[in-house]
């Protein structure tokens, strides 16, 4: 099994006790997982939850004229398939990935079973919950009060503490779906991030090169998900 397929690549799985994890790793399934691929639409019951390991999946809410955004990112620190875990089987949300890799994914009927009769896979999920609500509460915020440079940069570091290198495969075109912006906004900030020598940019290969720049740039918002995160989730502590 290649390095990046391995299951203790994600966080929550990793940090499963050895008999929880033993019990459920005959039901774990690897997934490819290519950019743009749609996990789910809104509305579709989820059959599955995923556990990505070296990929990215985005959390939009479409509107009815096809404009979207992002209302969080899920990477190898979580899970896409909370519906589930509240009960409510289906989401408004669509489900994409914008960063191709692989996941683990497992039937939602076992991940219910687990859930209800072990108390430290429940209390793991929970944490994860509430660090991925922190996250969409803070991009609602950040959406409406920042500017679209501060926007990138947080959107930048969030992808970044969810890969295992400084790299992403993404156009700016789904940068600006991600954002809920226009192309031209991305573009323009994507070029002073280049012009600073922060990043470099060519044909939807995005390398950063210098993050703690980035960090400066960036407004308090990815501060405020990153430490929330580190709270939560000590022993997996994202980069300051």
């Amino acid at each position: 099994m290649p390095p990046s397929e391995l299951p203790q690549n994600n966080h929550l799985l990793a940090a499963l006790t050895p008999d929880v994890f033993q019990r459920i790793l005959p039901q774990l399934e690897w997934v490819s997982l290519p950019l743009g691929t749609v996990l789910y639409e809104s509305g579709d019951k989820l059959q599955h939850v995923y556990f990505p390991t070296d990929s990215i999946v985005s959390l939009l809410y479409v509107m009815e004229n096809g404009a979207s955004a992002e209302i969080s990112v899920v990477g190898n620190d979580g899970f896409v398939g909370i519906a589930i875990l509240m009960g409510g089987e289906s989401t408004p949300s669509r489900a994409i990935v914008q960063s191709g890799g692989g996941a683990y994914r497992l039937s939602a009927r076992r991940f219910k079973e687990e859930f209800h009769q072990n108390i430290q896979f429940l209390h793991l999920m929970l944490r994860y919950s509430q660090a991925l609500l922190t996250q969409m509460a803070q991009t609602a915020v950040c959406n409406r009060h920042h500017s679209i440079d501060q926007q990138l940069c947080r959107w930048l570091l969030l992808s970044l503490d969810r890969l295992s290198g400084n790299q992403l495969i993404m156009t700016q075109e789904l940068i600006a779906n991600m954002l809920g912006v226009r192309r031209e906004g991305v573009t323009e900030a994507a070029g002073k991030l280049q012009k600073d020598g922060v990043i470099e940019y060519s044909r939807g290969h995005l390398t950063v090169l210098k993050r703690q720049r980035l960090e400066e740039l960036c407004c308090e918002c990815y501060a405020v998900v990153r430490d929330e995160t580190n709270r939560l989730f000590p022993y997996t502590r994202f980069d300051k």
